[in-house]
């Protein structure tokens, strides 16, 4: 057991991202507690937390990235199995949040998977949600308890602004991506670049047009998820063949759906940078590909949220910690 700030608190990780869980219990002082997942014969899962957590605040690292069903129901489980030992308040961070593309009905009878998962949440018994880049920000909404949403963007920034590339244009990969990549530019001065695609179904991507000059420019494309990397593929092509000198990714959660990091290594990218809320096997085959930590700045986060301290300048502070070196 931990007490920080007269409260007695306790850190848990399921299953999904280990390693991030262990980063955050050193940057916060707050050892991992045990607990056992299991599985029955046709797939249930099951819990059993080891020790007491009666009248504890309980952090619960758990992205729900693949497999996005198996990680959700973990929590839910879990959730409901601190609530019957009587904790006292539940956060759950959950970096990357499953299903956050299913936000809104883009055909008459479509589900809005992202507010179900909100409302499962919320009955199983959670106080708190954090997750980092929310797919679209009015997830939020969907919450009638605190969620915080925090920027992963200031760490890919400060990461390419320590690369000194030159005659830099940032490019948001469709439409629906603009004010991310406005967002990003700050931190460069730099103008923004849009490229026109449609999507003819999920996981395919066309481009028809680049809105923007990229002729001569080294091009930063910006975006959340990375899946397939379909998306990226084609977009860095046609960046090129525009007359682009360079083209560089950035995202925040590395899904790398099928073969997707196998076809990035071999795209026109010449470097893909993620995070690591979501864990990636076999990294270092992979010289295109580098992943960032942001297990202290969520460390920092957990003892914000027990001290009753704001948060969100924690993310925000990179960058100004880079312009000071």
């Amino acid at each position: 057991m931990s007490i920080v700030d007269g409260k007695k608190v306790k850190l848990f990780s399921l299953s999904s991202n280990k390693k991030l869980a262990q980063e955050i219990s050193e940057e916060s002082g707050i050892p991992l507690s045990e607990c056992e997942v299991t599985r029955f014969a046709d797939g249930e899962i099951g819990v059993n937390i080891t020790e007491s957590v009666r009248g504890h605040h309980v952090f619960v690292i758990q992205p729900t990235s693949k497999p996005v069903n198996d990680h959700l129901m973990e929590i839910l489980i879990f959730t409901d199995a601190l609530k019957r030992a009587s904790a006292a308040s539940i956060t759950i961070i959950m970096p990357y949040y499953g299903y956050s593309r299913q936000d809104r009905k883009a055909k008459s009878r479509q589900p809005i998977t992202a507010k179900l998962v909100a409302d499962l949440l919320q009955v199983s018994g959670v106080d708190r949600v954090i997750c980092i880049d929310l797919h679209a920000a009015q997830i939020q909404g969907f919450f009638d308890i605190p969620i915080d949403n925090f920027p992963g963007m200031p760490l890919l920034a400060s990461y390419f602004l320590k690369c000194n590339l030159p005659d830099v244009t940032i490019v948001s990969p469709d439409h629906g991506g603009v004010t991310r990549a406005r967002s990003f530019a700050k931190f460069f001065n730099a103008p923004i670049a849009i490229i026109d695609k449609r999507r003819p179904e999920a996981n395919k991507a066309e481009v028809m047009n680049i809105i923007g000059d990229v002729a001569g420019r080294t091009c930063i494309m910006v975006d959340d998820i990375i899946d397939t990397g379909g998306t990226l593929m084609a977009g860095a092509q046609a960046l090129v063949d525009a007359g682009a000198k360079a083209v560089y990714a950035a995202a925040t959660h590395p899904l790398f759906s099928n073969n997707a990091i196998q076809r990035l290594q071999e795209s026109a990218i010449k470097k893909v940078v993620v995070t690591n809320t979501v864990v990636i096997e076999d990294l270092k085959k992979y010289d295109k590909i580098t992943q960032l930590s942001i297990g202290q700045l969520l460390g920092r986060a957990v003892i914000n949220i027990i001290d009753d301290e704001p948060i969100s300048q924690i993310f925000e502070r990179i960058y100004e910690t880079h312009k000071e070196e």
